[in-house]
C-alpha cells in the first residue's frame, strides 16, 4: 500500500516508530528491544544509485531523515482487509507464529529480501532474520517459511539421497500399525509469489530525487534543528557554522540518544549526498565513500574479492567475515561506514582490521583536505590524531594486500550474531620477503578498554624475530604486559578477556603459520587446524514427528490435525491487536515510574516539586494516593517508608506524553538512609539466616544409614543461575476510571486477570473492576503476578487524576522491576556402589526469592516435589527453603524451579558416572523401571519415560555418533565435541485442587454462530485455537462458525492463572461441558429432524424456547500434598520425555556451536500436533538460553546490569541446532480431554541436554590436558565460564599475571 504522509511539524526528535503510531495509528510497529533490535520495516529511496529495497529499525530513524523514501510496514505488505502476501500466508501457515509480537519484523525481512532476490538461498533467508529476536518459536519454523522461497527443493537432503530421511528405516517406529505424520502445512495451499504485483517505487518521488534545483532542508524543533544539506559546500559551510553539531546517516550512535540522555540543539543529515556514495578502486586498494552503508561496503568488498587475486583482499576478506555477524541486517542498512570509523566505538569489530590493514580517512573541511592513518593513534582518540570540529570523513582508503603480508580479524562474543564482542582483534604481520622473519606487525584489540588499544610497544619489541613457538611465547606475554584490564573494568570478565586477548593472538599465529606453509615453511601440527575457523553460520533444518488423525476420524473434525494458530494471519500482518495499539482515548495521561536506587534504605523524603514544575505534567502520584490497602498478599504498590530493592517502585508520575511524564520523573528528588543488612545473594541469605518460608522436605528410606553401606560418597554443590523473562510484549497496561459507581477497565496482558482486579488497592469491590485480556505478546510466567502489582499501580494513578492512564514499561524498567526465573544454589551428597547404582541422595536447595513472598513459596514446593526427575533412589531425601533478599522478588517462569533442580540431579548423575569411569548416559541404570511410588508416595509408571528413552538413544544414532565425536576429539586439540542424552519425568499442575477448576460461557446465535469465552489467556501458546478445535468438536460444527473474542472477567469470574500447562486441560474440560450441556438440550430437535442442518436445529430450539446458552465447569483434578507428612498426590499426571544433544567447543574462545537435538516428549494424544510442536520446540530453545548464553548480572549493591538486548543475550536465529528432530510419542492419558497433556513448560529443561553436551565436550578437553579430577559446570555455561574451565598454557600464563 503506498499513500502520501505529509507530518508539518516534523521535528527532530521523533522517529519512524513514533510519527507512524501518532499519524496513522499503525498497530504493526511493536518495539520489543528499543536498542537497534526492533522490528524492522522496508525503505526505498532514489539516488544517484539505483533504488533498493532495505530494512531499517523505526526505533532509530528520525523522521527527518526520511524525506524522499518510501516507507512500508506490514500493512502496506498485505491485510486481511484486502490480501494477504505469500510472506505472511506462509509465514501463518508454516506455524511461525505464536504470540504473534515479533512476526511483523519476521515479515518484513523475509519481504524485503524477496524485493532485492526473488528466488533467495536458505542462508540469505537465514541471514536476514538475524536482527529479529523471537522468545516463543525457536525460530525453526519462521526459517522454514521463509526457505519455501527458496529454489531448492523443500524435500529434506540430509541422508545425500534425496529422499526424506523419515523415509530410511532407522527412522521408522518400531510399531507398524502407527501411521507417522511429519508435515505440519501443505505446500499446495500456498499462493505463489509474483513479483509483479508488488508495489512501484511512487513517481512523484522519483521527480523529486531528480529536481535540479533541490534546496537545503531544515526542520525545527522545540529544542532542536535537523538541516539537511544538498551539496558537499553546503555541508562543508554547515560543519563550519555549527563544528559541535553531530552528523546523521544512519543515526545507529547517535540514535542511543534516547537511551544515552544526550543533548544536541543541531542535527546536520548528508544522507543521500552523491559525494559520499562511491567506490573507487585502483591497482593499489580501494577508496569507499563515507556515506556507504555497512551492507553496501559488504556488496563492493564482495565484488573486489571476486574481482581481485586473493593474496591481494586479506584485510578485505577479514571485513567481510565481521559483516556477517556485525548487529543485524537492519542497522548494518543504516549504519555508515564514516560514521563507524569516526565515532570509534571501544567494540568496533571493524575498526581493528581497517587499522591492521594500514587504512586511511580521508576528511575535507573549507579548508581543504587531509588525510589521516587509521591507526593505533587515531582509534586511541589521541588529540593529534582526530579531526578537527569542522571536518567531515570524505571517504576511507583500504589498501590491497602486499606479498608476504598477512591480516585477520577475529572476535568473541556472547552469541555468535547481534551481539558486542567480549573482545575482538585485528592483526597483521609483513615479512621480509621470502622468509618468516617478521617486518612490521600489528595488534589492535577492541572491547578491552576505553578505546580500541594497540599492542604497539609489543609488537615493535618483536621486529625481526623468526614467527616461531618462542616468538609466541614471548609475544603472549608482551601484549599481556601492556594491556592492561583494571579489576574494576566496565563489563567484567578481566580474567577471561585477558585470556582471550592471547588466545586470539594464537589464532592469528596459526593461520599465519599455514599462510606461510604454502610458501614452503613448515606447517602447523594437524591436530591444531580447526582451531584457524570460526563456527559457520548454517541453516537449520530437521523433522517433526506425531501420529496422524485416525482415517476413521470425520474430516470436519480437527482434533489432532496442525491445525493453524486462529490469529497467525493476524499476527502475520500486523493486525492482531495488543495493549498498546489501542487507539488513544480522550484525556488519556501517560506513566512513568520512579525507582529505588538503593537495595535497602529509609525513604528520608521525596520532593517532587521540579517535576510538577515542568510542562505537560499532571500529578505525580505516591502511596499515600492508595485510598485502599499498598499491600497485596505481600506485594507492596508503592513504597511507604522504606525500600527493600533496588527497582523498587517509589512514585509515578503522570503526563500528556511519555516523553513528559519520563523527563519529569528525572526530576524526582528521594533522599535515603541506608540501611543494614543489605543481602543480595543466596550465600549472604543463608549467613543472616533470611527466609521467605519455611523448610519443605520429602524422604523415603533411611539415607543416613544407607550412606554407611556404600561403596564410594560425593559431595558437590551447583549453582544455577536466574533468567529474564524477556517477553516481546513488555508490561502494558490500560486503565480507564469509569463515571459511575466507582468502576474501573483494565486492559493488559497478562495471564491471571482475576489477581489483576485491584479492588483493594482502590477500596472497591471486586466487581467494580473489569479486566479485560486479549492477548499477550508473551509470558513465560512474568505475567501471572506482576500485572497486579503494576495494574495497582496504574489503576492508583488513574483513580486520583480521574483520568485514562496508559502504562507500557520501558524494556530496562521491566527488567528492573519485575526480575524472573529464581537463582537456585543446590548441595548434594551421594551415596552409590561401584558399578554406579546409587543407594543414597541428600539434596539440599535454596532459591533467591527477592525481597517479597511471590510464588517462591509454591516454586520451592515444585522444586522438591519434582527434585527426583526421572530416578528412582532407594534413600532419598530433599530439602528446600525460599531465601530472602534485597533484589526484586523473583517470580513464576516457565517450568517453575524445575529446569534449575534438575540440573543439579544430572550433575550428580554425571559426576556418579565420572566416578566410576561410566558413560553418563549408562547410569540409567538409576531410572525408574517399573511401576512405584515417588519419594513423595504418589504411584508412577515409568514405561513412556523408558520408551522415550530408548527411542531418543537408537533413533538419534547415540551410540554411534558418540563414538565419531570421541574420534574428532582424538584428532582435534582446540575444538572437542560433546553428546549428552538428559531423560525427564516431569508433573503438570497444581497440587491444590481449587487451583485446577475452570469455566467457559458458550452462545449459540440464531445464525448457528457460536461465541465460546473461557477463563484462559492466550500467551501465545494457541490456547484459544484449541478451545475452538474441542467446540468444533463436540457441537459438531465448522471451526469457521466459531469465534473466541477476549478472556474478561466480566464474563467467567474467579478464573485460575493459565500456567502450570493446565490451560487446554482444565479450559478445555470446562468448554468441553458446556458445549455437551447444549447438545443435550439440542438432542430432541435433532431426533425430529436428523436431516436437517446445524441452522435448522438452532432456529427450531430458539422457536420451543430452549436455551441456546449455557456455562460450563471443571471442578479440577484432585490433588493434594501433605507437606507435614511429606506426602501426597499433588499433581494429576507425569510428561516424560529424553533430549539428545551435540555440541562442538572452541576451546580457545569458550565458543560452542550447536549441532544436532533430537527431542522426544510423550504426548499422549495430541489436540494440535503444530501448536504442541511449537511449544516444545521454543520451549527448549528458551531452556537452552537459560543454560548458555542467557546471564543476568548484578552489581554488590544489588543494581541490574543485564537491563536490555545489548547486555543481556536471548538466543537468536543463528543459536539454534544445525539439525533439530521432534518426535511426540503417542500414548494414553484418559484422565486429560481426549487423552492429551500439557506440553508448555516440559521441554524447557530438555534445554539441558546442551549444557551436559558442553560438559562434555570441556570433560574431553580437560582430560586431554591431564585434568582428570571431577568438575562442576555450573550454569549458565557461557563462553567464559568454558574457556576458563578449558584450563592450557593461556590460562595458565594469566592466572600467574
Amino acid at each position: 500500500m503506498i499513500r502520501g504522509l505529509v507530518e508539518a511539524r516534523a521535528a527532530p526528535s521523533f522517529l519512524l516508530m513514533n510519527n507512524i503510531h501518532t499519524l496513522i495509528l499503525s498497530r504493526r510497529i511493536k518495539e520489543a528491544a528499543p536498542e537497534g533490535r526492533t522490528i524492522s520495516h522496508a525503505t526505498k529511496r532514489i539516488g544517484l544509485r539505483p533504488s533498493t529495497n532495505k530494512e531499517i529499525t523505526a526505533c532509530l530513524v528520525p523522521i527527518c531523515s526520511l524525506y524522499g523514501a518510501a516507507v512500508t510496514t506490514v500493512e502496506g505488505v498485505g491485510s486481511i482487509k484486502t490480501r494477504i502476501h505469500p510472506v505472511q500466508e506462509r509465514l501463518a501457515k508454516c506455524h511461525g507464529t505464536q504470540c504473534g509480537f515479533c512476526s511483523p519484523g519476521m515479515v518484513m525481512s523475509i519481504y524485503t529480501l524477496l524485493r532485492n532476490h526473488p528466488e533467495p538461498t536458505p542462508e540469505q533467508i537465514t541471514e536476514s532474520l538475524g536482527g529479529n529476536l523471537c522468545r516463543c518459536t525457536g525460530y525453526r519454523p519462521i526459517v522454514e517459511s521463509g526457505k519455501t522461497f527458496c529454489v531448492e527443493s523443500a524435500v529434506c537432503q540430509m541422508k545425500g539421497s534425496g529422499k526424506c530421511c523419515m523415509d530410511q528405516e532407522e527412522r521408522s517406529f518400531s510399531d507398524k500399525q502407527e501411521k507417522i505424520c511429519t508435515k505440519l502445512y501443505n505446500e499446495d495451499e500456498f499462493q505463489p509469489l509474483d513479483p509483479t504485483q508488488e508495489p512501484i517505487f511512487p513517481p512523484e518521488l522519483i521527480r523529486m530525487a531528480e529536481d535540479p534545483n533541490k534546496r537545503r532542508l531544515v526542520f525545527q524543533g522545540e529544542r532542536t534543528t535537523w538541516i539537511t544539506p544538498v551539496t558537499l559546500n553546503d555541508l562543508l559551510e554547515l560543519k563550519t557554522n555549527f563544528p559541535k553539531a553531530p552528523l546523521i546517516m544512519g543515526n545507529t550512535t547517535v540514535g542511543n540518544v534516547k537511551f544515552s540522555n544526550k543533548f544536541h540543539p543541531v542535527f546536520i543529515s548528508p544522507l543521500g549526498l552523491p559525494d559520499l556514495y562511491f567506490v573507487d578502486s585502483t591497482d593499489d586498494g580501494v577508496t569507499i565513500g563515507a556515506g556507504y552503508s555497512l551492507a553496501q561496503l559488504n556488496d563492493a568488498l564482495q565484488f573486489i574479492v571476486s574481482e581481485q587475486p586473493k593474496e591481494k583482499t586479506k584485510t578485505y576478506r577479514a571485513l567481510l567475515k565481521h559483516l556477517r555477524t556485525l548487529a543485524g541486517a537492519q542497522i548494518r542498512n543504516m549504519a555508515t561506514l564514516g560514521g563507524h570509523v569516526v565515532s570509534r566505538p571501544n567494540y568496533s569489530d571493524l575498526n581493528p582490521i581497517l587499522a591492521a590493514g594500514n587504512a586511511i580517512i580521508n576528511l575535507i573541511s573549507k579548508e581543504g583536505e587531509r588525510q589521516i592513518p587509521l591507526d593505533g593513534h587515531f582509534l586511541e582518540r589521541s588529540p593529534d590524531a582526530s579531526l578537527k570540529p569542522e571536518e567531515v570523513v570524505l571517504s576511507v582508503y583500504i589498501p590491497h594486500s602486499p606479498q608476504w603480508h598477512f591480516v585477520s580479524g577475529l572476535r568473541m562474543a556472547q552469541r555468535q550474531e547481534n551481539a558486542s564482542a567480549i573482545a575482538n582483534a585485528g592483526m597483521s604481520v609483513q615479512f621480509e620477503e621470502g622468509t618468516d622473519r617478521i617486518k612490521a606487525l600489528q595488534m589492535f584489540y577492541g572491547s578491552v578498554g576505553p578505546t580500541v588499544v594497540s599492542a604497539s610497544q609489543a609488537c615493535q619489541q618483536l621486529i625481526g624475530r623468526q614467527w616461531d613457538d618462542q616468538m609466541l611465547s614471548d609475544a603472549c606475554r608482551l601484549v599481556l604486559d601492556e594491556i592492561y584490564i583494571p579489576p574494576a573494568a566496565k563489563g567484567g570478565m578481566v580474567e577471561y578477556r585477558r585470556t582471550l586477548i592471547i588466545s586470539l593472538l594464537f589464532k592469528f599465529y596459526l593461520r599465519v603459520r599455514q599462510g606461510l606453509n604454502k610458501m614452503k615453511f613448515p606447517n602447523i601440527p594437524e591436530k591444531f587446524l580447526s582451531a584457524l575457523e570460526d563456527f559457520p553460520i548454517e541453516t537449520p533444518q530437521g523433522i517433526q514427528t506425531f501420529q496422524c488423525v485416525d482415517p476413521s476420524q470425520p474430516p470436519q473434525d480437527p482434533v489432532g490435525h496442525p491445525v493453524m494458530h486462529q490469529s497467525a494471519i493476524k499476527h502475520a500482518t500486523g493486525e492482531a491487536v495488543f495493549v498498546d495499539d489501542m487507539p488513544p482515548i480522550a484525556q488519556e495521561l501517560f506513566l512513568a515510574v520512579v525507582t529505588s536506587t538503593r537495595a535497602h534504605a529509609k525513604i528520608i523524603s521525596i520532593d517532587t516539586s521540579e517535576a510538577l514544575a515542568l510542562p505537560g505534567v499532571v500529578d505525580v502520584i505516591t502511596a499515600e494516593d492508595v485510598p485502599g490497602d499498598n499491600n497485596h498478599q505481600g506485594e507492596i504498590f508503592y513504597a511507604q517508608n522504606e525500600v527493600i530493592c533496588v527497582g523498587q517502585i517509589v512514585c509515578t508520575v503522570a503526563a500528556d506524553t511519555y516523553a513528559h511524564a519520563k523527563e519529569a520523573a528525572k526530576k524526582v528528588k528521594i533522599a535515603y538512609e541506608d540501611l543494614e543488612p543489605r543481602i543480595i545473594t543466596i550465600e549472604q541469605a543463608l549467613e543472616h539466616n533470611s527466609f521467605l518460608s519455611v523448610e519443605k522436605k520429602i524422604e523415603q528410606g533411611n539415607v543416613e544409614q544407607a550412606f554407611k553401606y556404600v561403596d564410594q560418597i560425593i559431595e558437590g554443590e551447583v549453582h544455577v543461575e536466574g533468567q529474564e523473562h524477556f517477553y516481546m510484549e513488555t508490561q502494558t497496561i490500560l486503565a480507564i476510571p469509569q463515571e459511575e459507581d466507582k468502576e474501573m477497565v483494565l486492559h493488559l496482558g497478562t495471564q491471571f486477570p482475576t489477581h489483576v482486579q485491584v479492588s483493594g488497592s482502590l477500596n472497591v469491590p471486586r466487581s467494580r473492576i473489569a479486566c479485560h485480556m486479549k492477548r499477550a505478546g508473551g509470558a513465560f510466567g512474568g505475567k501471572v503476578t506482576k500485572p497486579a502489582l503494576l495494574g495497582a499501580v496504574c489503576a492508583v494513578a488513574a483513580n486520583k487524576t480521574g483520568r485514562p492512564i496508559r502504562f507500557v514499561l520501558e524494556r530496562g524498567n521491566d527488567m528492573l522491576i519485575t526480575a524472573g526465573r529464581h537463582p537456585l544454589f543446590g548441595k548434594y551428597k551421594i551415596g552409590f556402589m561401584n558399578n554406579g547404582v546409587i543407594k543414597a541422595a541428600d539434596v539440599e536447595y535454596y532459591i533467591n526469592g527477592g525481597c517479597t513472598p511471590d510464588e517462591s513459596e509454591m516454586v520451592i514446593e515444585f522444586i522438591v516435589l519434582k527434585s527426583e526427575n526421572a530416578y528412582n533412589i532407594p534413600n532419598f531425601r530433599c530439602r528446600g527453603r525460599a531465601c530472602k533478599t534485597n533484589l526484586p522478588s523473583n517470580t513464576a517462569f516457565r517450568g517453575f524451579g524445575f529446569p534449575q533442580a534438575t540440573v543439579v540431579v544430572e550433575a550428580y548423575i554425571t559426576a556418579v558416572a565420572s566416578q566410576c569411569n561410566l558413560p553418563p548416559e549408562q547410569v540409567e541404570i538409576n531410572m525408574y523401571k517399573r511401576t512405584s511410588e515417588t519419594a513423595y508416595g504418589q504411584t508412577f509408571n515409568p514405561a513412556l519415560l523408558r520408551r522415550c528413552w530408548k527411542e531418543c538413544l537408537e533413533k538419534s544414532s547415540f551410540s554411534a555418533r558418540k563414538q565419531a565425536a570421541e574420534e574428532f576429539n582424538k584428532n582435534n586439540y582446540w575444538k572437542k565435541r560433546g553428546l549428552a542424552v538428559v531423560p525427564m519425568k516431569f508433573t503438570i499442575g497444581i497440587p491444590l485442587t481449587y487451583y485446577n477448576q475452570a469455566a467457559a460461557l458458550v452462545h449459540i446465535y440464531l445464525d448457528g454462530s457460536v461465541l465460546v469465552i473461557h477463563g484462559g489467556c492466550e500467551i501465545g501458546q494457541g490456547l484459544h485455537t484449541k478451545m475452538i478445535q474441542v467446540a468444533s468438536r463436540e457441537l459438531n460444527i465448522p471451526e469457521s462458525y466459531i469465534h473466541l473474542p477476549e478472556t474478561s472477567t466480566i464474563t467467567v469470574p474467579n478464573a485460575v492463572f493459565t500456567a502450570g500447562s493446565m490451560g487446554t486441560d482444565i479450559n478445555g474440560k470446562a468448554v468441553q461441558n458446556a458445549c455437551q450441556i447444549l447438545m443435550a438440550r439440542l438432542q430432541p430437535v435433532i431426533r425430529k429432524n436428523p436431516k436437517g442442518t446445524w441452522e435448522d436445529w438452532v432456529a427450531k430450539a430458539f422457536e420451543e424456547s430452549i436455551s441456546l446458552s449455557t456455562t460450563g465447569y471443571f471442578k479440577g483434578y484432585q490433588t493434594n500434598m501433605d507437606w507435614e507428612k511429606g506426602k501426597g498426590n499433588p499433581y494429576p499426571y507425569f510428561v516424560c520425555g529424553a533430549s539428545c544433544s551435540e555440541v562442538e567447543v572452541d576451546c580457545l574462545t569458550g565458543a560452542h556451536k550447536l549441532l544436532r537435538t533430537d527431542i522426544f516428549v510423550d504426548a499422549a494424544f495430541s489436540i494440535n500436533p503444530a501448536l504442541d510442536i511449537g511449544q516444545v520446540e521454543g520451549a527448549f530453545i528458551q531452556g537452552m538460553g537459560l543454560y548458555t548464553t542467557e546471564e543476568l548480572k548484578y552489581s554488590p549493591e544489588g543494581v541490574l546490569y543485564s537491563r536490555g538486548p545489548d547486555d543481556y543475550k536471548i538466543p537468536t536465529v543463528t543459536e539454534i541446532p544445525k539439525e533439530f528432530y521432534v518426535t511426540l510419542v503417542r500414548s494414553q492419558n484418559p484422565i486429560a480431554i481426549y487423552s492429551s497433556k500439557g506440553l508448555g513448560e516440559a521441554a524447557m529443561f530438555l534445554g539441558s541436554s546442551v549444557l551436559f553436551a558442553i560438559y562434555d565436550a570441556v570433560t574431553a578437553a580437560r582430560r586431554e590436558r591431564g585434568l582428570t579430577k571431577t568438575f562442576t559446570l555450573s550454569s549458565p555455561a557461557t563462553p567464559e565460564l568454558i574457556r576458563m574451565t578449558c584450563v592450557d598454557q593461556f590460562t595458565d600464563l594469566v592466572s600467574l599475571d
